[in-house]
């Protein structure tokens, strides 16, 4: 049940939004095409092995690792929802 200014169904419309936004995010990470042989960020060579394991890989390890770091801090919320529908 919405409270305040908010209409019914605003708290699971707004979780349905926070679960596509996490969907999308990790959809855009998928590597596709062909793999690099060395890395697209600091030019180490990427192994064989991941080559064969990540088809479209880009990033050596450690590059990858710092990347995903990264897209972690963003946080999970959404924040498209407007402000009346923001759980209170």
């Amino acid at each position: 049940m919405a409270g305040g200014w908010a209409k019914d169904g605003a708290e699971q419309e707004q979780i349905d939004h926070t679960v596509e936004d996490a969907l999308q995010r990790v959809r855009s990470r998928i590597p596709a095409g062909s793999s690099l042989t060395t890395c697209e960020a600091c030019n180490a060579a990427i192994p064989e092995g991941r080559r064969q394991a990540l088809p479209g890989v880009r990033l050596c390890v450690t590059c990858q690792e710092a990347q995903d770091a990264r897209q972690q801090s963003s946080g999970p919320y959404n924040r498209r929802a407007s402000r009346d529908s923001q759980l209170r």
